[in-house]
């Protein structure tokens, strides 16, 4: 009787074990990815009760990103599609009414590229209310509702017979893949009520470059549109942007500040009085980006922001006009200010948020961003005032949000030159106290960007194959003041990589690695930093993961799509005096022969970003000195692959070379 008994009461046991067990979120695999959703440019009504949404998921059958625009109920976080027979939808833009919607999708057949098309926000049917021969880039409603202003890029004539043989060009600030000039792009007006649309600009100077795409704005009374006005479209001319006003009904221009270069978007009020834009600090390239307001009768204005010391952006105005909405990297985190036109700024609640990729504010003062958390990728989140807490309003990404993921810390640590260093470690899900895993670096891109405790991808799948993953913030990064952004200024590479190593140092003190089993790997200038790393300090590294990865300052100043623009560190042109020694010693190149690490190279044979070059000179240095090496060629453009597949790979050949030379001999405590 007692035997049969316990037998009960072990099945018992076991069946209410059984669907706990079942239920226990399971660790990340490399397939977790295809279920990442891209959320992005959220747009919240006037009058803050229904926020649109882009949202992105991969499509494997044709290997690409699918979006589709969402209406999220701000009291409830009911959603529903809108215009879902749309293709290629974004840039939605609510009616200053707030009575339609107004999106950018696939051209209907016949005509090409993206056009407006114009929705009842309640729900309808679409129509299609511009035909620009290459289709709008962007476009802003008239605070009449009435028009709309729009961005297409000019089309190239046509020739036939012999004519379309000279096709001979003069290069100008293009990268070396340049096959005819870059059209230019320029503004254009839509009268809803119908008939053609009207140009307002002309001539060889763009409202655009293949870097840049400022946003465009009305004044309040729909007389002046403002611009930012670049040279021409080539990628090189990206840094000398001015802020123009256009007259609307003339196409006339005028300089808002009288400055030459270096402004950034501009935003009229909403009384009309003011410009809000960005200008780098002392006109410096090296600098952080600091708000301006201008009157919008001319001159420059005055800076906001002197005293905040961020990089920053600006989200919005308020209502009232008597405020900005700022958004810019603070720490291992981004924050979100509100800046008074007088007075200094007041950075708001934002909760366990870490990361927030956009931001619109209502006119009643709610607020809706999409960021990410720790661990949770990108959601919608509003705010019922400046005030307030973020409530999330989406779950989009539960599938990922439901897994077993690593948690993730800040680290800071004092660097060399007496500047701070900060960064983020993420470490495996099971992870405990006492033990010694291999260590992995992910070093950011940029430079002038930074690592922050947002979710990450990359950073969670290194994770959970066991490692610390460590992304280090070096300077140059701007999430730490003018001083620390600047300190790269031809200091490209030592001073970033004394920063990276101090953090490597810092992370082995606090515990929890094995010293002995550390990879370095990153993309772009993360992956600049890779190779003069593995270079510099050969000894260092069990193994090495570079993307993208330039190696010569030369290469990026002269065929790449930055070329002139005097910025991402390279502050002076290497052709100039006695700059060629300078460039040198800040390029990986000098130490490629010194490398013994064993090394994936990744890139795109079309990137103009960062020529292919570098990643055949890194694999010749280290065939010749017989060190492994795979080269992994995706033959496409842009700087690094974009589509789903290619993603994949990326993730998949990333893992497995760093589990070949990091589970050697491996121990867990």
């Amino acid at each position: 009787m007692r035997r049969t008994i316990r037998t009960v009461l072990v099945v018992l046991l076991a069946l209410v074990a059984a669907p706990a067990a079942a239920q226990a979120p399971r660790v990340m695999t490399l397939d977790d990815a295809r279920d990442v959703v891209r959320v992005s440019d959220p747009r919240i009504a006037p009058d803050g009760r229904t926020v649109l949404v882009t949202v992105s998921r991969a499509d494997f059958d044709v290997n690409e990103w699918r979006s589709t625009l969402v209406a999220v109920d701000v009291a409830s976080g009911a959603e529903r599609p809108v215009a879902p027979e749309l293709r290629n939808v974004g840039h939605a833009r609510w009616s200053p009414s707030g009575d339609r919607v107004a999106v950018l999708a696939n051209a209907p057949a016949g005509a090409s590229g993206r056009q407006v098309w114009i929705l009842p926000a309640a729900g309808g049917d679409a129509r299609v209310v511009t035909t620009a021969p290459s289709g709008v880039v962007q476009f802003a409603w008239r605070p009449d509702g009435q028009a709309l202003a729009f961005v297409s890029v000019d089309r190239a004539p046509e020739t036939s017979g012999l004519a379309r043989f000279d096709d001979a060009f003069e290069v100008g600030n293009d990268h070396f893949l340049t096959t005819a000039p870059p059209e230019p792009s320029h503004l254009w007006v839509a009268d809803l009520a119908g008939g053609e649309s009207r140009r307002l600009t002309n001539g060889a100077w763009s409202v655009r470059t293949a870097l840049r795409s400022p946003a465009i704005s009305w004044s309040a009374d729909g007389r002046w549109i403002s611009i930012v006005r670049f040279p021409s479209a080539s990628p090189g001319d990206s840094d000398q942007g001015t802020v123009q006003l256009v007259d609307a009904r003339s196409g006339a221009l005028r300089s808002l500040t009288g400055r030459t270069a270096r402004e950034g978007d501009a935003t009229f009020a909403p009384s009309g009085a003011g410009v809000a834009y960005t200008f780098a600090k002392d006109g410096d390239p090296a600098n952080l980006s600091q708000a301006w307001v201008a009157p919008a009768t001319g001159g420059q204005g005055r800076v906001l922001t002197a005293a905040l010391d961020r990089d920053v952006s600006v989200a919005a105005w308020s209502a009232d006009a008597q405020s900005l909405l700022l958004t810019g990297a603070d720490g291992t985190r981004v924050s979100l200010w509100q800046q008074p036109i007088e007075g200094e700024a007041r950075r708001l609640d934002v909760g366990s948020l870490a990361s927030i990729g956009g931001v619109s504010l209502a006119t009643g003062g709610t607020i809706a961003l999409v960021g990410s958390e720790s661990d949770r990728p990108a959601e919608l989140y509003v705010k019922a005032s400046a005030e307030a807490a973020p409530r999330r309003l989406t779950d989009f990404n539960r599938a990922i949000a439901a897994l077993r993921l690593g948690r993730t810390e800040a680290i800071t640590w004092d660097g060399p030159d007496g500047l701070p260093g900060d960064g983020v470690l993420t470490f495996p899900p099971d992870f405990r106290d006492g033990d010694r895993r291999p260590l992995v670096l992910l070093v950011h891109g940029g430079p002038t960007a930074a690592s922050n405790e947002g979710f990450s991808l990359r950073a969670q799948q290194l994770a959970a194959e066991g490692w610390v993953v460590f992304q280090p913030n070096y300077r140059g990064s701007n999430n730490l003041g003018n001083a620390y952004q600047r300190a790269i200024a031809n200091d490209a590479a030592d001073g970033p990589g004394r920063d990276i190593m101090a953090g490597l140092d810092a992370v082995i003190r606090r515990g929890g690695v094995d010293a002995d089993r550390v990879a370095v790997s990153g993309w772009s200038y993360g992956g600049y930093m890779t190779a003069w790393l593995i270079g510099k300090y050969p000894e260092r590294w069990r193994a090495a993961v570079a993307g993208a990865a330039p190696v010569d300052v030369t290469d990026m100043s002269s065929l790449t799509d930055l070329n002139a623009m005097i910025r991402h560190a390279i502050t002076e042109s290497p052709w100039v005096g006695d700059n060629l020694t300078a460039a040198f010693a800040m390029s990986p190149i000098v130490h490629l022969p010194k490398i013994r690490t064993p090394t994936l190279l990744l890139s795109n044979t079309a990137d103009v970003r960062v020529v292919v070059t570098g990643s055949y000179k890194l694999m010749q240095a280290l065939r010749a000195n017989g060190v492994p090496v795979q080269f992994i060629a995706y033959p496409i453009g842009g700087h690094s692959p974009a589509d789903p597949m290619r993603q994949g790979d990326i993730d998949r050949r990333w893992a497995e070379w760093l589990r070949r030379y990091l589970n050697e001999g491996e121990t867990r405590r």
